[in-house]
């Protein structure tokens, strides 16, 4: 049995979460309940999704927690354009994230190919 603490996707996905706690600890007050607070939401959800839909057990479930974890990377990817574009988070560190956050989704697409290929899970 695969446990989700042993899945790249998910060490990753943890790693993100560790990277955006640490950036938006810069982000102006006035953002901690709006932009803060979504980035940080999106950031979490990756992993946390990945574990939820490994522990589910069935396949047709994995699948789509796995495309939820996805689209929490494309939610958050978003949300640091927008504080780039608004000049609270600078073009540097932007993309040192960006880039683990490309690598995330080629995992989960990968993830998503080898669960949707598999004929012996339920």
């Amino acid at each position: 049995m695969t446990t989700y603490k042993n899945l790249e996707a998910w060490k990753l996905g943890m790693r993100i979460v560790q990277q955006i706690y640490n950036v938006t600890k810069f982000y102006p007050k006035e953002e901690l309940f709006a932009l803060t607070s979504q980035t940080k939401r999106a950031a979490v959800s990756i992993p946390a999704n990945i574990a939820e839909g490994i522990g589910r057990n069935y396949k047709r479930d994995t699948i789509q927690f796995l495309h939820i974890s996805r689209g929490s990377t494309y939610e958050l990817e978003t949300l640091l354009n927008v504080a780039t574009m608004v000049n609270i988070l600078k073009v540097e560190i932007y993309d040192t994230i960006q880039i683990m956050i490309e690598e995330e989704k080629k995992i989960l697409n990968g993830l998503i190919n080898s669960y949707e290929a598999r004929s012996d899970l339920k």
